[in-house]
């Protein structure tokens, strides 16, 4: 009778230590989690959301543009205080749009840059 209570006693206090360490292991599961998710998710999303702030703010007049909408044009005037930008499409029609609706600005680069001997 005394041998099976001491046995008992002895795996209670086995498995509360156990808990102990499932419970460290289970937070640092979960911080690396968090971790990974900030290195793969968050991180990359800010950097991008910075380019595209600083292209903002680097837009002059005669930029050619993408507007969100998918209209290409070249930029006409840039009024800062509303956040809004005169798009000029050609031939006259120009559009106003919101300065935060402006995705890329295209180089007028030549798509293909090899050298033709």
């Amino acid at each position: 009778m005394f041998i099976s209570i001491a046995h008992a006693s002895a795996d209670a206090a086995a498995a509360t230590g156990s808990t102990g360490g499932m419970l460290t292991s289970n937070l640092l599961m979960i911080l690396l989690m968090v971790v990974m998710f900030y290195l793969l998710l968050i991180r990359p999303q800010q950097r991008r959301f910075k380019e595209h702030r600083d292209m903002l703010d680097a837009l002059k007049k005669g930029d050619k543009v993408l507007t969100a909408g998918g209209l290409i044009g070249a930029v006409d005037s840039i009024d800062t205080t509303n956040g809004e930008v005169v798009v000029d499409l050609g031939n006259g029609l120009k559009v106003t749009a919101l300065r935060s609706t402006i995705q890329t600005r295209i180089d007028p680069k030549p798509a293909n840059d090899t050298v033709k001997k």
